[in-house]
């Protein structure tokens, strides 16, 4: 199997049909990006990994199959071993650990990627290019918004990385301000 975009492209839009899932897809795979060039990484595989780590879910959105089901079609086409294993890891009950450089960054950014975006989202602005990490930091004091996501996972992701949440919040933001037209960001700005 390539790990290029086109192939990982191809992989999300054949299992993937809603709008909302791949943003989601899209904006994970611009944060992964971003860290792959800080880290000195290999950024078109760090980024088909991003791209597909939520390729399945819309067919199984459920804990008995998802990453699971999406893995087996992974190996089957010949995935290398270590992208099978970051993409099971980044679900928490999976039991996978997060050992990899990988790992780790997929996991930060899967909930902090959807999280920057929905605080982009209800500024007046709607745009992540004005947004700043502060104010992600005030909305995740606010229980009530985006209250799917654990506030503890989002910490947990940049402990992971050896870095400040603040930082993380930041690096974030500016993976996705390099895709923000893609990712339906850019907003009045």
């Amino acid at each position: 199997m390539d790990l290029t975009r086109e192939t990982a492209w191809a992989l999300l839009t054949e299992h993937t049909k809603g709008e909302s899932l791949i943003k989601h897809c899209l904006g994970v795979e611009a944060a992964v990006r971003y860290y792959a060039r800080k880290f000195g990484e290999d950024e078109e595989v760090w980024g088909f990994v991003g791209l597909i780590h939520d390729f399945d879910y819309e067919k199984y959105p459920d804990q008995e199959n998802h990453p699971y089901r999406g893995v087996e079609i992974l190996r089957a086409a010949g995935a290398p071993e270590f992208v099978c294993r970051a993409i099971l890891s980044h679900a928490e009950y999976t039991g996978v650990t997060r050992d990899s450089l990988l790992e780790k960054a997929l996991y930060a950014c899967d909930e902090m990627s959807g999280f920057v975006t929905a605080a982009a989202l209800v500024r007046p602005s709607k745009s992540v290019l004005d947004l700043e990490a502060s104010s992600v930091r005030k909305r995740m004091k606010d229980k009530a918004f985006a209250r799917a996501v654990s506030r503890d996972d989002l910490a947990h992701g940049a402990e992971a990385l050896g870095l400040p949440l603040e930082a993380h919040i930041a690096n974030v933001i500016e993976g996705l301000r390099l895709q923000a037209d893609a990712l339906g960001l850019r907003g009045t700005l």
